[in-house]
C-alpha cells in the first residue's frame, strides 16, 4: 500500500490563515502590524523566486514588506550599512538576508551583524545558542517547519528514533535539537548521519522517523528505509530528466515502502515559508 502523503503545502495554508487571524487581531488591538525586510544581493534566479514567494506571503497574511535587491557588486560594507538601517528601523521586526551572497561578502560576518531580535531566519548564534539551551529564541524555519508537520499530521516522535541524513547549522544540527526537546514534537532518540557516516544504508534503515537533508538528488532509495517509516525530504535539486526540482530521496521508490512521506515540491518547501511568517509574527509581539 502507497505512504500516506504529507501534504506540506495544504498544511502551510491552513498555518498561514491563522496567522492572518492572529496579525489582523493584533492590530485591532493596536499592535503593531508586522515588517519583514527581505535583502536580495545579485541576479541568482532561484533567490529571486524564494523571495518573490516569501513577500507574497507576507502580503496574503497582512503583514508589511520592504524589498531592497542590491546589485551583485555590492560590497560587504555596503551590504552593513543596510543591515544597520534596519536594524534600527521601528517598522521592521524581521530581517531576512536571502543567501547564497556573493564571493565578495562573507555570510557568517552578515548573519552576525543582525540583531537577533529580529533573527527571524534563526541563523544568528544566538538564536541556535538558545536553541541548544533549551531556552526561548528563534527557530531555523525549515526546520521548525518539519516538526510542525509531524505534529500536525499525528506523527508521533516520543521514543522514537529519528535519523537525520545531513549536518548543517541550518537544517540537520537544529533540527536535531528541536526533536530532542521535551514535550509536543520532541522526546524522540536522534541519530545524525552524513556523507561520511559508516554503513549511512543501515543507520538510516534503524530509523522510524528519516530525514533527509543532505542536498544530493534521489539519494536515498528504497532500500535505505525501513518498511513503515515516516520519511521527511527535505531536499529541493534540480535534475536534467526532471523539469520539477527533485528531493533527495527516490520518491517514486520510497512511496512503496514508507508509511508516509513529504513530497518534492509540495512538502517541506511551503512549510518553510509559513515558519519565516510564523518568526516574523512573534517578533512583532516582542516588540510591542
Amino acid at each position: 500500500m502507497p505512504a500516506r502523503i504529507l501534504d506540506g503545502k495544504a498544511l502551510a495554508q491552513t498555518m498561514q490563515a491563522e496567522i492572518a487571524a492572529a496579525v489582523a487581531a493584533q492590530i485591532q488591538r493596536g499592535g503593531p502590524k508586522p515588517g519583514l525586510a527581505a535583502v536580495r544581493v545579485g541576479d541568482n534566479p532561484a533567490s529571486e523566486v524564494y523571495v518573490r514567494n516569501k513577500i507574497a506571503a507576507c502580503a496574503k497574511a497582512g503583514f508589511a514588506s520592504f524589498q531592497h535587491h542590491l546589485p551583485a557588486s555590492t560590497s560587504q560594507a555596503e551590504l552593513l550599512d543596510l543591515i544597520a538601517k534596519l536594524n534600527d528601523d521601528q517598522a521592521v521586526h524581521g530581517i531576512l538576508v536571502q543567501l547564497p551572497l556573493p564571493k565578495q561578502i562573507n555570510e557568517s560576518t552578515i548573519i552576525n551583524c543582525v540583531n537577533f531580535t529580529k533573527d527571524v531566519d534563526g541563523f544568528h548564534p544566538l538564536s541556535l545558542g538558545r536553541l541548544a539551551a533549551g531556552e526561548p529564541g528563534f527557530v531555523p524555519c525549515t526546520p521548525l517547519g518539519v516538526q510542525q508537520l509531524l505534529i500536525r499530521n499525528g506523527i508521533e516522535t516520543t521514543g522514537a528514533h529519528a535519523v537525520i541524513i545531513g549536518r548543517s547549522t541550518i537544517v540537520g544540527k537544529p533540527l536535531a535539537l528541536l526533536l530532542m526537546r521535551k514535550g509536543p514534537g520532541g522526546d524522540a532518540t536522534v541519530t545524525v548521519a552524513h556523507s561520511r557516516s559508516h554503513d549511512l544504508s543501515a543507520i538510516a534503515r534503524s530509523a522510524d522517523i528519516l530525514i533527509a537533508a543532505i542536498g544530493q538528488a534521489r539519494f536515498v532509495t528504497a532500500g535505505m528505509i525501513k518498511p513503515g517509516a515516516t520519511v521527511i525530504d527535505v531536499g529541493i535539486n534540480r535534475v536534467p530528466d526532471s523539469v520539477p526540482p527533485v528531493g533527495d530521496v527516490d520518491f517514486a521508490a520510497a512511496v512503496n515502502v514508507a508509511g508516509a512521506i513529504t513530497p518534492v515540491p509540495g512538502g517541506v518547501g511551503p512549510m518553510t515559508i509559513t515558519m519565516l511568517l510564523h518568526n516574523t509574527l512573534i517578533a512583532s509581539q516582542m516588540r510591542a
